[in-house]
């Protein structure tokens, strides 16, 4: 099925963001329709986000010069090809940009692309893109995870982590999974208003700013309304901690609760949490550059996943590293971070191969369609990261998890609780 246009324009994201909208048509008519997400908290070794750096339009942040680069570069190499050669397409857009971290063309044009040509393709097959990129027989449904507290610089607290995480991980079905993580998160806002004395802040990523600069606090509140809310066993923790926000390389310290600390303090102090609390994992404890207080941390944090997000930015080079220096347990599967959909199924594939999770997540600055709900389901992950249950984007991948589930005739939750090290 040969594509015979290619389009592209500005849009906006989920947080009024400019981003690049790309569509694919093909030959029969059928579309795909791809746009590249952005974060808040961005790798430095991501793909790079090319935008237009004029003040007076979206405050530097418009992307005209990634939407000429689809319909000037690409465009023109794309039109005539099969839209299911899909690794082909790929592999040419890489060349066309020549760039380790695609800062030619953009890794949002690139990416944008990629995902529109997999839509495309799909589209012509009239199936869903969980099921085109199935790799073994459809039979379970991931356990989301919910960002319930932000950390960051809010006024006088400074929470050094970013994100306080739960997860249902005791669920019985994704119907009860996201009944019971709203009404917890509903419990949690109670909660946090009788020790505050008032109604608690909305946070940037639209969890709860986080209540104290001390995550034992912060984890011992959560934990309070778990069992208000009548879930005791049933919820379990995880962290995002973004440590590269806090970190200072010329120190070698990381801010937590009013000090700074070293690499090992950090370990130190997060593996006394894990003591105190059940983690089902810990994302990004260190900065992006530690390569040698990873494999430290792996060691120490015997009860909970050690997971790597800026760290591996879902490369296979850097995944692989840190594989050979046993520097994580797994990763943060973000397509976008790496600019391509080949690119982010093969740094899976290394990761499955070498027992490792790939842990699909959406970002800050998403989009309502985001293509890692297709690879959380198509994959069969045990479970993902979706954020805060508040705001559609965030809303609607818990709306495709319960659609999958009735689409997949006899699926289940998928087993973390065989998975969790606590």
């Amino acid at each position: 099925m040969r594509i015979s246009d290619v389009r592209a324009r500005q849009l906006l994201d989920c947080k009024c963001r400019p981003l690049v909208e790309v569509e694919v048509v093909c030959e029969d008519g059928s579309v795909g329709r791809g746009a590249a997400p952005t974060g808040t908290s961005v790798g430095m070794h991501e793909a790079f986000v090319l935008r237009d750096g004029d003040p007076n339009e979206y405050r530097g942040l418009s992307v005209h010069k990634a939407v000429a680069n689809v319909l000037d570069v690409i465009a023109p190499s794309l039109v005539g090809r099969d839209v299911f050669e899909q690794r082909a397409i790929d592999q040419v857009m890489i060349e066309l940009d020549g760039t380790p971290h695609k800062s030619r063309l953009g890794g949002n044009a690139i990416y944008s692309t990629s995902i529109a040509v997999l839509r495309a393709a799909c589209a012509s097959r009239g199936i869903p893109v969980y099921r085109h990129l199935a790799r073994q027989p459809l039979r379970t449904i991931p356990i989301p995870s919910f960002n319930m507290v932000n950390g960051g610089r809010y006024g006088d607290v400074v929470q050094a982590f970013n994100e306080f995480i739960v997860m249902p991980y005791k669920a019985g079905s994704i119907h009860s999974a996201v009944e019971t993580s709203v009404n917890l998160f509903s419990e949690l806002g109670n909660t946090l208003a009788k020790h505050l004395g008032r109604a608690p802040q909305v946070a940037r990523s639209y969890g709860y700013v986080a209540p104290s600069a001390n995550p034992e606090q912060v984890l011992t509140v959560m934990a309070e309304a778990i069992e208000t809310a009548g879930y005791t066993g049933k919820f379990a923790f995880a962290l995002d901690c973004a440590a590269s926000e806090m970190y200072d390389a010329a120190t070698k310290t990381y801010e937590l609760d009013g000090r700074r600390v070293s690499s090992d303090e950090l370990i130190a102090y997060t593996k006394r949490l894990t003591e105190m609390f059940d983690f089902v994992f810990i994302e990004d404890l260190l900065d992006e550059n530690d390569w040698e207080g990873y494999p430290k941390a792996v060691a120490e944090l015997d009860r909970t996943i050690v997971l790597g997000d800026d760290f591996i930015v879902t490369d296979r080079e850097r995944l692989k590293r840190a594989v050979e220096t046993k520097a994580v347990e797994g990763f943060i599967l973000k397509p976008n971070q790496v600019g391509t959909i080949t690119e982010a199924l093969d740094t899976y594939s290394y990761a499955r191969d070498h027992g490792l999770l790939a842990v699909p997540s959406g970002r800050s600055g998403g989009t309502i369609d985001d293509i890692v709900m297709d690879f959380s389901v198509g994959l069969q992950v045990p479970f993902q990261k979706n954020g805060a249950p508040r705001s559609g984007e965030r809303i609607e991948k818990l709306n495709f998890l319960m659609r999958a589930a009735e689409d997949i005739e006899g699926s289940t939750l998928a087993d973390v609780p065989a998975l969790v090290k606590f």
